[in-house]
């Protein structure tokens, strides 16, 4: 279904995204935010980094490790950003300056979580690569009561996906055309 989306479809989606998602009691309250850049067809998130920089939120974009794990730096607006390729696989955009090490995701308030599908049980299904189970299992082991809300396309709301025992819930969705809440389990 993404390939099929025109650079209009993304530029609405974006922005459709960026407003339902300022609307969410969790990035309004928040200090700190760990987030993304999207890349290709994925929901585009620019747009809710910016708004989100721009009241004064401290948004945390990852780096991705050799071994598939994350750090972290700073967003610093659009420009601060390197396109880098990470071998055979698609370039990300990451942030250019200060690596602030794999634990920094524990002070985030909420987390954007990047994915294909979401589950009604808040089950999310990622792209395989496990960067992101290892940032979940890394706020568990933390302690952390941090939002979990991952970004998609309305059809990308299914009745349900896989699930490994590692596989923990987001706490909500954000899809264009609004917001679907699971119980928290924290």
């Amino acid at each position: 279904m993404r390939s099929r989306l025109t650079a209009d479809d993304l530029r609405e989606t974006s922005a459709a995204l960026a407003a339902r998602a300022r609307e969410l009691p969790e990035l309004a309250d928040a200090r700190t935010v760990a987030a993304y850049v999207s890349v290709g067809s994925e929901p585009g998130t620019l747009a809710l980094l910016d708004a989100l920089r721009a009241r004064g939120v401290r948004v945390l974009l990852p780096v991705l490790l050799p071994d598939n794990d994350l750090d972290w730096g700073a967003y610093e607006g659009r420009a601060s950003l390197a396109r880098v390729r990470h071998g055979g696989r698609m370039a990300l955009y990451e942030p250019a300056g200060e690596r602030l090490g794999p634990d920094a995701v524990t002070a985030a308030d909420a987390v954007l979580l990047p994915g294909l599908a979401v589950d009604a049980r808040g089950m999310r299904l990622g792209r395989g690569g496990g960067s992101y189970d290892r940032v979940l299992a890394r706020l568990e082991r933390a302690g952390a009561h941090t939002a979990l809300v991952v970004l998609l396309y309305d059809s990308e709301v299914v009745a349900h996906v896989p699930e490994e025992p590692h596989d923990r819930p987001v706490h909500a969705v954000v899809t264009p055309s609004g917001v679907r809440r699971f119980g928290r389990r924290d």
